[in-house]
């Protein structure tokens, strides 16, 4: 067995943060692909849905700002969901330039068969739920600490 050089072993892709991170979400969002098949949505409209599901009538930019996403990504993802009547998409009465976005009667209705998913995952992880949490706090400080850090760049 022959001994890596430093800069080998700094650039191997398993020494790597982020490709750990990358191929987690990858099979994470592999994990829900098939139960959110059974619901008819993708990944970002099952993301958007859980933010209306916990406060209904949001505007596009409140949503964007939860979800990380700049406007012109999340408004053709509302769109769609729009157009498979789960939400209403309406100008505010006080600034015409908000968009507000709220859930119609089908996509509340969903709230209860989406119930279903969460367990599914947690179950598909072989995790505890001390691990679930704790991995999912540090994974959000991780988020907070590498924003501050680009924002001070």
């Amino acid at each position: 067995m022959t001994r890596q050089d430093p800069a080998s072993a700094l650039l191997a892709l398993d020494n790597q943060l982020c490709f750990a991170v990358y191929s987690a979400a990858h099979a994470l969002n592999r994990a829900y692909k098939p139960l959110l098949a059974q619901l008819g949505l993708t990944y970002p409209q099952y993301l958007a849905l859980l933010i209306l599901w916990e406060r209904d009538g949001q505007r596009v930019g409140e949503i964007g700002a939860r979800l990380m996403l700049d406007t012109n990504t999340l408004t053709p993802l509302l769109k769609r969901l729009e157009a498979m009547g789960l939400v209403a998409r309406r100008r505010s009465a006080e600034d015409e330039r908000q968009v507000l976005i709220s859930l119609t009667e089908k996509g509340s209705a969903m709230r209860a068969r989406a119930a279903a998913v969460p367990p599914e995952i947690f179950a598909a992880t072989g995790c505890s739920l001390d691990d679930i949490v704790r991995l999912r706090t540090e994974l959000a400080a991780l988020r907070e600490r590498l924003d501050a850090g680009s924002d001070a760049r």
